[in-house]
């Protein structure tokens, strides 16, 4: 049975893959966590939404189950909705933070009979180690800004941006107006962001796209429109952005997905959840 972590070793590089070895078959009675490498980001909360990169390895076995660094890309999920164990070692460490994690059954899947499909039986206890590559915002966070006079007006209402374009005179050119100016990570080029927002057309002043009643919106810049790249790129983590958009920054030919009509200006909201550079 093992009482203390540092009975598991972990060796790799960050951000990388890591190889965790044990004296298989291991037990534990409890949960535990042990921070490996300290981050300066953002604290985890219980009921966070996380963006981590984690290494699942079976107690009983030794071998590798789940791995979200073999497959490539980071997970994102509310901490509500993982197994108890995953949720208790993270809670409280911060963004940066590389986690050792161990659980036994009882907080990880042994309430839904373990995962045979996986190989995980009924009494395993279940090794993580888990990169917490971000703690998104849940919405926009940081000091408002006045914006520039003769603009669309913005108010927010049941906690969404609603754009009333009312008389504005429709601008020829990008127009960016931060509306909250937030103090986290400045963006790039080279960056994955997190998002909400909306989406309007200027010429019937409707809102067309909304992607603020779900979950955030996971991206890269390199794969936004023109006028996301130009209009997001130094802007930082937090804020909530306006931006207008014209035909040749967004869809010049119109697209069905959101129903933008050739030649259409459009205007949106963005909320800037998180962000970082894409590995």
């Amino acid at each position: 049975m093992v009482t203390n972590l540092d009975q598991i070793k972990v060796s790799g590089a960050d951000g990388k893959a890591p190889t965790i070895e044990g004296a298989w078959p291991l037990a534990i009675a409890k949960t535990q966590s042990k921070v490996l490498k300290q981050g300066s980001g953002e604290t985890v909360g219980k009921d966070a939404t996380v963006k981590v990169n984690y290494h699942g390895v079976n107690g009983r076995t030794g071998k590798v189950f789940d791995s979200s660094f073999q497959r490539g890309s980071t997970a994102d999920f509310p901490l509500s909705q993982v197994v108890p164990g995953f949720a208790k070692g993270l809670v409280g460490k911060h963004a940066g933070d590389r986690v050792l994690i161990m659980m036994p059954g009882s907080d990880a899947y042994d309430p839904q009979g373990g995962r045979p499909e996986a190989g995980i039986m009924k009494g395993d206890s279940l090794v993580f180690v888990v990169d917490v590559v971000g703690v998104p915002l849940t919405k926009a966070k940081g000091a408002a800004v006045t914006p520039a006079s003769g603009l669309p007006t913005v108010k927010e209402v049941q906690g969404a941006p609603v754009v009333t374009i009312g008389n504005a005179k429709k601008p020829s050119g990008l127009v960016v107006q931060p509306l909250i100016k937030g103090d986290g990570h400045k963006i790039t080029a080279k960056d994955a962001i997190d998002v909400k927002y909306r989406t309007y057309a200027w010429s019937t002043k409707e809102l067309i796209e909304d992607g603020f009643s779900g979950p955030a919106l996971s991206g890269s810049m390199n794969s936004v429109i023109p006028g996301w790249k130009k209009g997001l790129e130094g802007q930082t983590v937090g804020s909530r952005v306006m931006l207008i958009v014209p035909p040749a920054d967004a869809y010049p030919n119109g697209t069905t997905n959101p129903p933008v009509k050739k030649g259409e200006t459009l205007v949106y909201v963005i909320d800037i959840l998180s962000a970082q550079k894409e590995s």
